[in-house]
């Protein structure tokens, strides 16, 4: 039975056993992959652009009023919130600005879970945490979670400024009233569509670094 991942590396699967030969496909495929994430990144930047300054110019106003960052996701895309959250709270260079991520905390996350429901476990931290001048980023690849969703509802309702980084078409994330800002990487590939979000985040951090006069 053919592996459904086969389509990825169709050469491993061949009949061809040369080590030479696989070694050249490798190349040639990890090539392949890193030229297509690089043009993907390129062409995301580029589309992104206007949104980029419209939310870091809303985010370091906020920040500047006392406001903080809560990031969160679900699987892959929790670590890239996570990774987002410290990029804000433990920078490379210039000031730190109070940033957290949801996903962070075991206890309180599998509390949630079970007490409450998954679809509530992010909703019910912003209702404890956040108030009208903070702001909600949630990354996912369908930008569809019922999770996130239910967090932005929550975070426009307490009038949060809400942020979704989303693949594919930008599903919900695109066409919600409760997300302010879509910043949408347009590709079928979860790992370039990551890959793409990681670029937009760190682009994000800079201009609201920009904006609060510290770049």
């Amino acid at each position: 039975m053919t592996e459904a991942t086969n389509f990825l590396y169709p050469f491993l699967d061949a009949e061809e056993r040369d080590q030479d030969s696989l070694l050249r496909d490798l190349a040639a495929s990890a090539r392949s992959k890193a030229a297509q994430s690089a043009e993907l990144r390129r062409s995301t930047l580029a589309a992104c652009t206007s949104d980029i300054a419209t939310a870091a110019a809303e985010m370091a106003r906020r920040f500047a009023a006392g406001g903080r960052l809560f990031c969160f996701g679900n699987g892959g895309s929790s670590t890239d919130a996570t990774t987002l959250a410290g990029l804000f709270a433990r920078p490379p260079l210039h000031a730190p600005l109070p940033a957290w991520s949801l996903t962070a905390d075991q206890a309180i996350l599998t509390a949630l879970g079970n007490d409450v429901g998954f679809e509530l476990v992010f909703a019910r931290q912003l209702i404890a945490r956040a108030g009208p001048h903070d702001i909600a980023v949630a990354m996912s690849t369908s930008g569809s979670s019922k999770d996130l969703m239910a967090a932005f509802r929550e975070a426009r309702a307490r009038g949060l400024f809400t942020v979704g980084f989303a693949g594919y078409d930008g599903g919900e994330f695109a066409s919600s009233g409760d997300v302010d800002v879509c910043f949408t990487v347009r590709s079928q590939s979860v790992h370039r569509i990551q890959e793409a979000q990681a670029l937009l985040g760190y682009q994000l951090w800079d201009a609201v670094q920009e904006h609060m006069g510290v770049a």
